[in-house]
């Protein structure tokens, strides 16, 4: 799993990208026509809480990406944690991440 590093790259999937919510994660994908590998990144803004609080909502991102096969070839997402994350596993993230993406392929589709 690559990931998003760049604030240019950042700027260009916030810029470009659509925006889907979930209560416990929210999600912006951007699709490349390039194709090529897909690039992920993981986001728990300070707002969320301290350091700690933080890290453990990364970490809980991170393998709801890993379980749910993230991210599909020539598409780039950013993954943001929301108070909920915290508290919710991988697992329970990792099916709020699928159907963001189902969703985001129906209405691709339609």
């Amino acid at each position: 799993m690559e990931t998003i590093k760049s604030r240019l790259e950042f700027e260009k999937v916030f810029s470009h990208g659509r925006r889907l919510s979930h209560k416990l994660v929210r999600m912006t994908v951007l699709r490349c026509d390039e194709g090529g590998l897909g690039r992920v990144a993981f986001v728990a803004p300070r707002r969320l809480g301290n350091a700690v609080f933080r890290n453990r909502c990364k970490r809980v991102l991170r393998e709801a990406a890993r379980m749910s096969e993230l991210p599909p070839e020539g598409t780039q997402i950013i993954l943001f944690a929301t108070r909920l994350t915290h508290e919710s596993s991988p697992a329970e993230v990792s099916l709020a991440v699928l159907q963001l993406l189902k969703r985001l392929n129906g209405k691709q589709g339609a």
